[in-house]
């Protein structure tokens, strides 16, 4: 029977006022056994909540009696309790089978679990849903929804999940669709598998079958030195050209015939296509934004607006590849980057020394043009420090994907009295990836959140 620990009680919450404790085993929430926070939620949010708990290995049942739709004021310790459902596709582009040997077995978790697709944004194959999924989906209004696509040729994507469900599952799809489930959809491209002709004919396909996605995100295969699949290699600029041109030519098409782009390059191909960005209107509202598609303009824009002073609120965390993997409190359900609620790690007192910003290689380019901007705001020098990914290696190039080895390298040549501002995208609840921790790198950093209006403010 799945059950669900308490990790933390709010003060005077309801769950406070009738003794439940941090420790406690949640069973079950008005007579069902406990699955997940949304079906948690659901059930929680009633006037009259009745939970089955267990302390100590007592079982007891407590009554609590609230206003409807008042949280009952628990924190469990994950988003998932029955079980998360793992992925039986075997990807050759899978970056988890890319890892490094020794990463926290939490990193190697392959889910294919539409529930963490709808509270985290995580992309699934619909390989493993069923009737049942897509009668809850639907009920309960789960929604939006990830989905992969990478082709829509049945042979072809059978071939890129190695799973002959692979050929069969975009059904599913189309029923979401049919049932009004807002859908994101993303495409890998493979250089020589699904690019060129085959990545003409997957647009034909989405536009012939699923012309109500809400959007399609075209991002580039990722290779980590730990990849041993010889078809797996990385694009040539020749390609990346010719991905920006298909994806253009296809938006295009869908405007004409939806009335809507529906289909964005990521950020990633104009960096290696060497092309400038589109204006931030041509990505419509950003909303793969977290899959690095319009995050290079969003950044640009909101250190421009917020150098003029303009109220800019700034893009949070959204959904992307390690949010999920070590569990998530019920409210809000993503992880925090950083658990410090201000700069984590404070640098030296300000002076006139240079400011220095970590970032990837990628975010470096994205970066070096604003630096004019940046200078003036800080009044004084502001410098790049392009951090090399030698951990994962390969074409790995994003900031998120930055390790506390390589960062603590590239830290050791920066003087003690230049200040240095560590984006918090590389951090999930104050851990790298590689399981080190702010504290320890060779010197001091500040911890900034990673849109372009808090690194202004950081440099004011």
């Amino acid at each position: 029977m799945p059950t669900a620990r308490i990790e933390a009680v709010a003060p005077d919450s309801p769950a406070a006022a009738v003794g439940l404790r941090p420790g406690d085993e949640l069973l079950a929430v008005n007579g069902e056994a406990v699955r997940d926070v949304i079906r948690y939620q659901l059930q929680a949010d009633e006037a009259r909540v009745e939970l089955e708990v267990r302390r100590g290995g007592m079982e007891r049942l407590v009554t609590v009696d609230k206003d409807a739709g008042v949280p009952l004021g628990l924190v469990l310790g994950g988003p998932v309790f029955d079980r998360v459902r793992t992925c039986d596709n075997h990807c050759p582009f899978c970056f988890i089978h890319q890892l490094p040997p020794g990463m926290r077995r939490s990193l190697s978790l392959k889910d294919d679990d539409y529930r963490l697709s709808f509270l985290y944004g995580n992309f699934t194959t619909l390989t493993r849903f069923t009737e049942a999924d897509l009668e809850r989906v639907v009920t309960e209004g789960l929604s939006p929804l990830y989905v992969s696509i990478h082709a829509t040729d049945p042979d072809l994507r059978a071939r890129l999940l190695r799973n002959r469900r692979g050929a069969t599952s975009l059904r599913w799809l189309h029923a979401l669709l049919e049932a009004g489930v807002e859908v994101h959809g993303q495409i890998v491209v493979c250089p020589g598998v699904n690019d060129g002709p085959a990545l003409t004919d997957t647009m034909l396909g989405i536009l012939d079958r699923f012309p109500h996605l809400a959007t399609v995100g075209v991002v580039p295969l990722g290779v980590s030195d730990h990849s041993d699949e010889p078809e797996m290699r990385v694009h040539t600029r020749a390609e990346a050209e010719a991905v920006l041109d298909t994806v253009a030519d296809w938006q295009g098409r869908f405007l004409r015939a939806v009335g809507r782009r529906l289909v964005y390059a990521a950020d990633e191909y104009f960096l290696m296509a060497g092309r400038p960005f589109p204006t931030l209107d041509e990505y419509d509202d950003v909303p793969q934004h977290e899959n690095g598609i319009g995050m290079a303009v969003t950044f640009a824009d909101e250190v421009h607006r917020a150098a003029r002073g303009d109220a800019v609120a700034g893009v949070g965390p959204r959904p992307g590849f390690f949010a999920a993997v070590d569990g998530a409190p019920a409210v809000g359900y993503r992880s925090p980057r950083t658990l410090a609620s201000s700069p984590g790690r404070s640098g030296p007192a300000r002076t006139a020394a240079p400011t220095v910003v970590v970032t990837g290689e990628y975010g470096a380019q994205v970066l070096a043009p604003l630096l004019p901007v940046l200078e003036e705001v800080a009044a004084g020098p502001v410098r790049l420090l392009p951090v090399a990914n030698r951990f994962f290696g390969g074409n790995i190039g994003v900031t998120g994907l930055l390790t506390a080895t390589d960062v603590g390298v590239a830290l050791a040549d920066v003087p003690a009295d230049w200040r240095v501002l560590l984006p918090d995208v590389v951090l999930s609840e104050d851990r790298f990836l590689d399981g080190g921790r702010v504290s320890d790198l060779p010197r001091s950093v500040e911890v900034v959140r990673a849109d372009g209006a808090a690194l202004v403010e950081a440099l004011r």
